[in-house]
């Protein structure tokens, strides 16, 4: 196990001076409720700071786009999606302490793990350059400087509703279940008599999948 670690931090590019911080980035709450112990409360703080690393980036790297062109692109570089990608290209799934295999095939669980690894980095080297350092070096690979800023799922929904001629999407929160810390939501979305849900962590989160979701039904993938 240590020379997985080893192997870990390599991949990192940081080596650990506490490794029971490591270890407790890599742990879901299904092994442990204890606080202290999982990676809820670090995901928590990296959620902040990956948040507002790709912020200054973005920022600096697109000095004549818009407001809205940058929101859009910190979304999508913020999203689940991208996150864990980042965790997967890593090789720490299999690291992932869990009490059900099928745990560690979530997008939540592994945007999680990418948001607790970064606080941790933070944490235990007590500079948060470091882990910006980590976030740059495994993130810009998804920033397209070419490429126009995607239009969030909402916005895109909105605007072929408008073009089809149909009612304005109305968004109806179904379900809300979890812990105040790490809560999760259900929403559905409708137009006319067509409806469709999506899931997420958040409510906005949620309705963004439920978006996406209603564009793949309405025949639209490319947004």
């Amino acid at each position: 196990m240590y020379k997985i670690m080893q192997d870990l931090e390599q991949k990192i590019g940081y080596v650990f001076k506490n490794k029971a911080i490591l270890r407790q980035a890599l742990t879901h709450s299904s092994i442990t409720q204890d606080i202290h112990s999982n990676y809820e409360r670090l995901e928590f703080l990296g959620d902040r700071i990956l948040g507002l690393t790709i912020a200054e980036m973005l920022y600096n790297m697109f000095p004549n786009e818009p407001e809205g062109g940058i929101a859009r692109r910190l979304a999508l570089l913020v999203s689940k999606e991208t996150v864990s990608s980042v965790v997967i290209n890593l090789g720490i799934p299999p690291l992932i302490r869990v009490q059900m295999e099928e745990i560690r095939e979530s997008l939540n669980v592994l945007c999680d793990i990418g948001e607790a690894l970064i606080a941790a980095i933070y944490l235990d080297s007590k500079d948060l350059n470091t882990a910006r350092a980590f976030i740059k070096n495994n993130f810009c690979q998804y920033i397209d400087l070419k490429s126009r800023p995607h239009k969030d799922y909402k916005t895109h929904l909105q605007e072929e509703a408008h073009l089809q001629g149909c009612t304005t999407p109305i968004y109806n929160l179904i379900q809300k279940t979890g812990s105040e810390h790490e809560p999760h939501f259900l929403v559905e979305v409708e137009i006319g008599l067509k409806k469709a849900s999506g899931e997420g962590k958040s409510k906005k989160q949620a309705e963004q999948n439920a978006a996406q979701k209603m564009l793949e039904m309405l025949g639209i993938k490319d947004v």
